[in-house]
């Protein structure tokens, strides 16, 4: 009966440090998902409830006319975005 608990303590535990490991931890926006600058947070646009950053205003236009396509990168990069503040959004 020891060694039955011992065993399962031994799984329990390889599988709580195993999945401290592998857990991801949120990654911040830090580069601009258009030209891969470094993010200025003057220079935004509000998309599905999230704040996505750009490192100039000309990156903001872009990202308008195909955010699917960036919102796919920045995924795949596995950020983490911020959510957007409730209210009216930037035009």
């Amino acid at each position: 009966m020891n060694k039955i608990k011992a065993v399962i303590l031994a799984l329990a535990l390889t599988a709580f440090v195993a999945g401290g490991v592998w857990a991801a931890d949120p990654k911040p926006q830090t580069t601009c998902p258009v030209l891969a600058g470094n993010i200025d947070k003057s220079v935004y646009a509000d998309y599905q409830g999230k704040r996505i950053y750009f490192c100039c205003k000309g990156c903001d236009a872009a990202f308008k006319k195909d955010p699917e396509k960036y919102m796919k990168k920045l995924q795949e990069e596995g950020v983490t975005l911020e959510p957007a503040p409730a209210g009216p959004a930037k035009k």
